[in-house]
């Protein structure tokens, strides 16, 4: 519960990048006692939502545009195998129920509950695979990935373009058309990849150039008062 809540309220950007992430006032917050926080910062930092340093606690783990790029990467590879196993053993119930969320995903105005919405239509095109191993590690990378996904929320047709990838894929599949459901699922996760490096990189270049622009800004010298009795 302490763990979903925290991703939640990163995901949301309740909690920005930095926050500090305090045992007492996480356990207060939530009436809990410190054992559970401590494991929900355990299990954050194990999936790269927080990062942990000694003697200086938990924060929230900065955004990454390299990690955001292989996160996307690896997901293409593995999310490609998973649909080709999946897609002969897809019958017209679990196709009815992977419509089903794709036009949920599709009709989600809520930012933080489409990443869900988001999530659960692609793994239910993964589902009939039978491959937990495979489900399980690509169900980890979504955890990873989620956080990247509100980068994309400040683009105005993102979702838009979102929305029409998910109905081409889903018309591959129900085809039985594996070659172009890898073709078009490969895409559309390589393709947000390649936009969340890009976004990130500009980010942290500005901040980058602002920061060295606040080091190399001179300090205003007060002027020198001489002693009294030597004013010219």
């Amino acid at each position: 519960m302490v763990a979903d809540a925290l991703r939640a309220a990163i995901v949301d950007g309740t909690l920005a990048p930095g926050a500090p992430l305090r045992q007492d006032a996480l356990a207060r917050h939530f009436s809990v006692s410190a054992i559970p926080v401590r494991e929900a910062l355990r299990q954050l930092e194990t999936e790269g939502w927080a990062k942990v340093e000694m003697n200086k606690g938990a924060t929230v783990a900065p955004l990454s545009a390299d990690e955001a790029r292989e996160i996307y990467e690896i997901r293409a590879t593995l999310e490609s195998l998973a649909i080709a196993c999946a897609i002969p053993a897809h019958s017209e119930a679990t196709l009815r129920e992977a419509q089903a969320l794709c036009d949920a995903a599709r009709s989600e105005p809520d930012p933080a509950l489409y990443v869900a919405r988001n999530e659960a239509f692609h793994m239910s095109l993964y589902a009939p695979s039978r491959r937990p191993q495979l489900i399980e590690l690509i169900t980890t990378l979504h955890r990873r990935g989620e956080r990247y996904l509100r980068v994309k929320f400040g683009l105005p047709d993102h979702k838009s373009v979102s929305d029409r990838e998910h109905a081409a894929l889903m018309r591959a599949v129900r085809k039985g058309d594996t070659p172009t459901a890898q073709k078009l699922l490969s895409a559309h996760l390589l393709g947000t990849g390649e936009l969340l490096y890009r976004l990130l990189s500009e980010h942290e270049s500005v901040s980058e150039s602002g920061m060295a622009a606040t080091r190399a800004k001179p300090s205003r010298k007060r002027r020198a008062v001489p002693p009294k009795g030597l004013e010219s």
